[in-house]
């Protein structure tokens, strides 16, 4: 009977963790005592991997064992740097994903990400109010100016609904670019985020106008008590 004379070698965690394997990954890390933050030679971290793949069911593993969603390789690259797709993007953001900073070279992920992911650089755009600085890190609501506050409830609901409307016309773009056997303008890209900004800008001021004149039913009615109680 013939011996084999390979060895199948298990597969490290930046491997596992870019193939998706969570029961390699979970093995590592629980068995092992591998760390989520764990660099490879070149600094590549297990973040990285799974962000690059897209594989929101490791990160969310690896986030629930101390993974870092702003960890950075030698270049400075957080795993912002590195997706794909909008899905992942949204999901390292909600997650407290740094959106307005910038690595080695000066860049920002949106910036970083424009020449091969567009779509990804457009979403990101949306949230950094074009780019415009600042430390910005998980609000999706970023772009839009509230000068009185609504209750995060309605803020969620908001910034829920324009970004889904955002990631539609992005995709609308590619979709239509593709079919026409083009790649997607820069034009294009632009000109939806931008529409995407002004309709945050609008949705936020409508907001603080009805928080404004929530505020001022209520003081009016204190004041009218307060007379009354003084009578």
């Amino acid at each position: 009977m013939p011996v084999p004379t390979t060895v199948q070698h298990e597969k490290n965690i930046w491997v596992a963790a870019g193939d998706g394997d969570l029961e390699r990954v979970r093995e590592l890390i629980e068995v092992h005592s591998m760390s989520p933050n764990v660099p490879d030679p070149n600094t590549y971290t297990p973040m990285h991997a799974a962000a690059s793949y897209g594989h929101i069911n490791i990160l969310e593993y690896l986030v629930s064992r101390g993974g870092d969603v702003n960890v950075t390789d030698n270049d400075g690259d957080t795993p912002l740097y590195v997706v794909e797709n909008v899905e992942t993007a949204r999901w390292l953001v909600e997650h407290g994903a740094t959106v307005n900073r910038q690595n080695d070279e000066g860049m920002s992920p949106a910036q970083y990400l424009e020449e091969d992911h567009p779509e990804v650089a457009a979403f990101l755009e949306s949230l950094s109010g074009g780019g415009s600085g600042g430390n910005s890190g998980s609000t999706l609501a970023s772009p839009i100016e509230m000068h009185e506050q609504p209750s995060q409830h309605a803020q969620n609901v908001a910034s829920e609904h324009l970004t889904s409307s955002l990631i539609q016309d992005v995709q609308g773009i590619m979709e239509r670019a593709e079919a026409e056997g083009r790649e997607a303008s820069d034009e294009e890209l632009r000109e939806v985020v931008g529409r995407a900004v002004l309709q945050g800008m609008v949705t936020g001021y409508g907001m603080s106008q009805d928080g404004a004149q929530g505020r001022e039913e209520r003081d009016g009615d204190a004041a009218k008590r307060s007379r009354t109680d003084g009578n």
